[in-house]
């Protein structure tokens, strides 16, 4: 993968709301499932700004590490 962001992430279709996102405004990060690249996350209060673009597997790494709680809050 040479891309690592995207400078405008509202250029992407198809972002969704991380389920272990607060319900509070202000603390929510989508990620977008569909994109070839990798995983892009970006900040929700900020659709148009930067998304990050992480490979599949350290995604993946990422989540099962907060599913097993060892991220802390």
């Amino acid at each position: 993968m040479t891309e690592h962001h995207i400078e405008d992430a509202s250029t992407l279709t198809g972002w969704r709301k991380s389920s272990y996102s607060g319900s509070q405004a202000g603390s929510c990060i989508e990620v977008n499932d569909g994109y070839a690249g990798g995983v892009p996350v970006r900040d929700s209060k900020n659709p148009k700004g930067p998304a990050l673009v992480v490979r599949p597997e350290a995604w993946a790494s990422f989540v099962s590490a907060v599913n097993r709680g060892e991220l802390g809050e």
